[in-house]
């Protein structure tokens, strides 16, 4: 399965990314099919250069894409939809915060 993904390239805190089409099951920073384009957040506004005419062909080859790089797409406009969560929240930190919120409104609720 081919995923299209961001490797990160640059220096010790000075981040830049490749765009890369690279088997699933491989190492991020390990050899790729192909170099899709590169992303530099640093910058301002942020440098995205992506090679669309491939990014497309690969898509209609059955590629899926990280989250981020479906964000980046987002908003791009290469691909529609609404943008995916990035951060993940185990299931404890969930109920935790779940905890949390009900005995917040328990006790506004004798107060109204």
């Amino acid at each position: 399965m081919v995923t299209i993904r961001l490797s990160r390239v640059g220096r010790k805190n000075a981040p830049s990314y490749r765009l890369v089409a690279q088997d699933k099951r491989k190492d991020p920073w390990g050899k790729s099919i192909e170099i899709l384009g590169h992303f530099n957040p640093r910058t301002n506004p942020r440098e995205i250069v992506f090679k669309t005419d491939r990014i497309k062909h690969w898509l209609s080859q059955g590629a899926e894409m990280s989250d981020t790089v479906w964000n980046l797409f987002v908003d791009e406009k290469l691909v529609e939809g609404k943008k995916r969560s990035v951060t993940h929240i185990s299931k404890e930190r969930a109920a935790k915060m779940a905890d949390e919120k009900a005995k917040e409104e328990k006790k506004e609720a004798p107060a109204a």
